[in-house]
Formats: C-alpha cells, sequence, structure tokens
C-alpha cells in the first residue's frame, strides 16, 4: 500500500446551468457563518449553486462568511467561483509539508503541524503576527490588544472584490459585527450602508487574535461573539418574499460525548458558534404560527369594525413570507481537532471545498426540498445529513 495520500484537486468548473429559481421561490438566500479555515466548505458549496443556475440575490455573512459573502457579492457571476478560489488558494499557499502521511494519527500530527505554523507565522494575504506581543507592549499602543496584524487581509480584499459593484444592490450583502463599547450587535448591509474593506474584516476581527476595527468613531470586533449565523437578519427582512435560503454552518451543533481533553475543547467550540440556528428556526416558526391565528381571527371580525393599526396588520398578515431553509452543515474528519477554524493547509482546504461541493449536489438531488409552498407552511426545514442518519 501507499505510504502517502495525495490530496486531492478542487473540483472542476462543470458547465454552468442558465440562472433560475425553483417553482414557488422569488428570492434565494445563501447565509454563511463563520468558522475560519473551515470557510472552503462555503466556496466549494458556492461552486455547486453557481454550476447549477441558482443566483443568490441575498449573501449575508459573519466573520470568514462576510468575507466568502463579499467576494461573491462583489464579482459578477462568471468571476465569483475564480475568486473564491484566488482567495483560498492564496491565504492557503505556504507549504506545510512535502506529502500527507496515510492514517488519521499522521494526518492529526500534519493538521497540528499546520495550525502551529499558522499561530507562528499568521497566513499570507491574511494576517501576520505583530512584532511584539500584546503582553510585552505597553498600555494603549497599537499592538498591545491583539497577536496579529489583519492589514493584509485589507489589500487582499481590494484586490479580490469591485466595490463599486458590491454597493449597486445588485446582490444585497450584509455582514454581522459587535459594537466593542457598547456590546450590541450590528449588520453593515449594502441597502443601509456603503460597504468599505473595514467593514469586512470588522465582521472577521475576533479577539485577542485580531484587533477591533475602526469605523467612523466606533470599534468592532467579531460577529460571532454575539451571533454566529446571520440568518435572523436574513429573515427579520423577507418582507413578502418567498425565500429559498442556503443555510451553511461550520460548526455542528449535534455532536458526540468526548473522550479526551481535545475532544472537549473541540466541543465546545462547536456548541460556542453553532450559534441557536436551531433556536432561531424555531423562533420564526412559532412566530409565523402565531401570525396565522391571528389572521384568522382578525378574518372573523367585520372589516368596519377594526381600527386603523387592525386593517395595517391585516393587510401585512395577508403578504406573510414563506421560506425554505436547506441547511447545509460541515461534518468534521476523524482527524480533525478543536483546531480545524485555523488549520490553514493547501490539503484541509481543498478538502474542505470538496465536502462543501459534494454536500450541495446530494442536497439539490432532492427537487422536493427545493420548492417554496404556498399557504400556512411557513418554514420548512430540510438537512441532507439527517436525512442521511
Amino acid at each position: 500500500m501507499d505510504a502517502f495520500k495525495s490530496s486531492p484537486p478542487l473540483p472542476p468548473l462543470q458547465p454552468v446551468h442558465k440562472p433560475w429559481k425553483p417553482p414557488g421561490c422569488d428570492h434565494i438566500a445563501l447565509v454563511l457563518q463563520g468558522g475560519g479555515a473551515l470557510g472552503a466548505y462555503q466556496a466549494g458549496i458556492y461552486q455547486a449553486l453557481h454550476e447549477a443556475g441558482l443566483r443568490p440575490d441575498t449573501v449575508a455573512g459573519v466573520s470568514i462568511g462576510g468575507i466568502n459573502a463579499a467576494i461573491i457579492a462583489g464579482n459578477r457571476p462568471e468571476r465569483r467561483v475564480e475568486r473564491l478560489r484566488a482567495f483560498w488558494e492564496g491565504i492557503t499557499a505556504r507549504p506545510v509539508s512535502l506529502f500527507s502521511w496515510d492514517g488519521d494519527a499522521f494526518r492529526k500530527a500534519t493538521n497540528a503541524w499546520s495550525a502551529f505554523l499558522t499561530t507562528a507565522l499568521g497566513q499570507p494575504g491574511f494576517f501576520t503576527p505583530n512584532k511584539t506581543s500584546p503582553w510585552l507592549s505597553p498600555r494603549g499602543s497599537k499592538t498591545a490588544t491583539a497577536f496579529y496584524d489583519s492589514r493584509p487581509l485589507r489589500e487582499t480584499l481590494l484586490q479580490l472584490i469591485d466595490f463599486d459593484l458590491l454597493n449597486s444592490g445588485a446582490v444585497r450583502y450584509a455582514a454581522g459585527a459587535v459594537n466593542v463599547l457598547s456590546g450590541n450587535f450590528a449588520y453593515f448591509d449594502t441597502t443601509e450602508t456603503q460597504i468599505i474593506p473595514e467593514h469586512i474584516m470588522a465582521s472577521g476581527a475576533l479577539p485577542p487574535a485580531f484587533p477591533a476595527t475602526e469605523i467612523g468613531t466606533d470599534y468592532y470586533w467579531d460577529g460571532g461573539l454575539v451571533s454566529n449565523t446571520p440568518l435572523q437578519h436574513v429573515l427579520d427582512n423577507a418582507a413578502c418574499a418567498h425565500m429559498l435560503i442556503f443555510q451553511v454552518d461550520l460548526f455542528s451543533a449535534r455532536g458526540v460525548l468526548p473522550r479526551d481533553m481535545d475532544d472537549v475543547l473541540a466541543r465546545q467550540k462547536d456548541i460556542q458558534y453553532s450559534s441557536r440556528t436551531r433556536l432561531v428556526t424555531d423562533y420564526f416558526r412559532e412566530k409565523h404560527d402565531r401570525d396565522v391565528m391571528v389572521k384568522k381571527l382578525l378574518a372573523k371580525i367585520p372589516h368596519d369594525q377594526l381600527d386603523d393599526a387592525e386593517r395595517a396588520l391585516k393587510i401585512q398578515l395577508e403578504r406573510m413570507p414563506q421560506a425554505t431553509i436547506l441547511e447545509m452543515i460541515y461534518q468534521q474528519a476523524a482527524y480533525e481537532t478543536q483546531a480545524k477554524d485555523y488549520e490553514f493547509s493547501a490539503s484541509s482546504m481543498r478538502e474542505h471545498w470538496n465536502s462543501g461541493y459534494q454536500d450541495t449536489i446530494r442536497t439539490l438531488r432532492h427537487r422536493d426540498w427545493l420548492r417554496v409552498s404556498e399557504g400556512q407552511n411557513g418554514l420548512n426545514v430540510h438537512d441532507i445529513h439527517r436525512v442521511d442518519d
């Protein structure tokens, strides 16, 4: 048996279908969770959607999801996959080893070495270590509040994103961050804000690795500190749309009982950053059910007996949004550890990308899932991995 395991290449681009929308759908949204190096999974998902002709009208993200989303919204459709590849191949360009040994134990060791290189050297085109440790920096100095300098990311964003197009409204874009002083969550949305590189960087400024990003008179950290999934923002702004939402989670809320300390740290991170996705969907399903009940009650009251507020509510409820959510949840490999989100080897990047690509192809085979149903259903949720289980 060969002692080495070759890393699979990125999936070649297949013929691209003409843009289309599934039955009952008038709006497609792509919702991208934060998760560092795991974000290549989202890029693979987008490639499969692009080839299938499913073009998002809205892209929303947090942290690495905000970066991927900006590259998608900030490029014309024919260039999006190319630019995503340029980003991911660029930040994972540093060699880790000449080869990968086959077997979980050897691969775990290789990944651990890759994660160490990231902490020691940063990642090209993404971030570099500060020359002075924050522990040795004078209080109030530029290097006193972070271990890394994220200015290389700014240059990368300027190279890969057409900010005029991003702000044109052709695709709605939103990135989540948290205000350092108030602790309040904020969304930088192209319907309200002229997006600049700093808005995208703020969404991914996870402390204490990265410094807070200054925007105007405010400072922002990674939105994952409050909520790692921008699903609620998308649903809150659904208006009367019949939406098909591809919800991409990089951390799974479901897991197994830890058996050692590395398992404990990995599971803790999964729970922390899976970020209430199920809670959000349950909340909106319950809200929809309540709205349906209120709608039925208002229909039983003669129109002339309603006051202005009740009439306005009745009109609003006649146009309740419907949504189908396809949950795409990354399933980590046996050899991955708690360092999976900062293990930036090219081999892992390609595996994550391929995993997202294949998961999406399998999901799209369930053609009935793509339909956004009329009527009282409100919110339908599907997950390919739950079907497999």
